[in-house]
């Protein structure tokens, strides 16, 4: 149920990206070959014909009408007479593709590579803005039904408190006593070695002055209470044992609908900026040569975390979507080849050198990009499931 249940996310976060491409694209006089729902092989698809206005079904893969150059290289492409709407058979997320979308076809008044450069930047941005609308969204109708909110710098006076604030996991760091003692996100804090906690300030002072003394820890998972035995320990290159868990005095609230959907948007345009921040630590720790300043999840690390989610409720689980979709859109914006913020900033490149950089110098670049990223996926994948043992 897992998967199903991450596969049904991812999917609807990268076709929202990707219809961010599709109609800013439309709108901007491009023409779309195809928006298809999953990838390849395609099933089915559908498209209307311009000249009889009829609804024309394409089964499997169709007939190849059109070539194009990639990089001075001659590649078959499909093109049908309007835009292909299609279904494909592997269920994960979908894909926009574009007229010139690599730069070819730069003659052509429809191509992506006749369109200005603002325009261009526009097209490519849209993924990441749409990602961002869809957490303000999924966050609006959290707040609707109730959303678990950090509640430490106090509540705002319209929101309608549903659970008082509690000591809640935001999460578990890897290699840390608290993955060992088998903490999980959304597990509510009850009491440390028979002390009733109240704020996480309570929790922290008493860990602190523990040392590193094992402790008994009482959580309430999915209204059960267990009791753990964990004992704090220096964690990197810190000076003061800890148990490896990102706090926060958590409860859950709900707003009236007409200000939910504010409140949600405002809590992505916060956190979007807080993954931002994030990043650049991350990128900033990596270049001055400190590591890797923060555990990176992959596919099956983001798949724990859903089910761990799913089980807490469906409040949790619009969170930890909105948190993904958010996460997702920072990392498409990065100015990375391969990735929405390569592509752009080869735009700006082409603006300060007055003449667009060639077209095969910036393929080179996108492949070697994305190489990169198979290569760290590939390796933080491979390491989420040696922790899963």
């Amino acid at each position: 149920m897992t998967i199903i249940i991450f596969i049904i996310i991812l999917g609807i976060i990268v076709l929202a990206h990707e219809f961010g491409h599709f109609i800013t694209a439309r709108k901007s006089g491009m023409k779309v070959y195809e928006f298809g729902i999953g990838f390849p092989p395609r099933a089915i698809g559908v498209y209307r014909d311009p000249k009889t206005k009829k609804f024309v079904w394409v089964f499997g893969k169709g007939k190849t009408k059109l070539k194009q150059a990639v990089a001075g290289e001659e590649i078959e492409e499909q093109e049908f007479p309007a835009t292909l709407y299609s279904l494909n058979w592997l269920p994960i997320g979908g894909f926009c593709k574009i007229k010139g979308e690599n730069g070819e076809k730069a003659v052509e008044p429809d191509s992506f590579g006749y369109q200005k450069a603002w325009k261009k930047v526009i097209v490519l941005s849209a993924g990441v803005i749409m990602n961002v609308i869809l957490a303000g969204i999924v966050l609006g109708i959290g707040f609707i039904i109730g959303l678990p909110t950090d509640m430490s710098q106090g509540v705002d006076k319209r929101a309608i408190v549903i659970t008082p604030a509690e000591v809640m996991i935001q999460s578990v760091e890897k290699n840390t006593p608290a993955e060992t003692a088998g903490i999980q996100y959304g597990d509510v804090v009850i009491s440390i070695n028979d002390e009733f906690i109240v704020n996480t300030a309570q929790m922290q002072e008493i860990i602190k002055n523990n040392g590193d003394k094992e402790i008994k820890l009482v959580v309430r998972r999915n209204g059960e209470e267990l009791s753990l035995q964990i004992t704090p320990s220096l964690i990197k290159e810190e000076t003061t044992p800890r148990l490896g868990v990102m706090l926060a005095d958590a409860g859950v609230i709900r707003y009236p609908w007409y200000i939910a959907l504010a409140k949600g948007f405002i809590a992505a345009g916060i956190v979007f900026v807080n993954i931002m921040i994030t990043f650049y630590i991350l990128i900033k720790g990596l270049i001055v040569g400190q590591g890797l300043m923060f555990e990176l999840a992959g596919p099956v690390g983001i798949a724990t975390i859903v089910g761990q989610g799913a089980k807490l409720g469906i409040n949790y689980l619009l969170n930890i979507t909105a948190m993904i979709s958010l996460s997702l859109a920072v990392i498409n914006i990065l100015p990375f080849p391969a990735l929405d913020g390569g592509r752009i900033l080869f735009i700006l490149i082409g603006g300060i050198i007055r003449r667009p950089v060639p077209l095969k110098y910036e393929q080179i670049a996108h492949t070697l990009g994305f190489l990169l990223l198979m290569v760290l996926f590939i390796f933080i994948t491979a390491r989420d499931v040696i922790n899963l043992f």
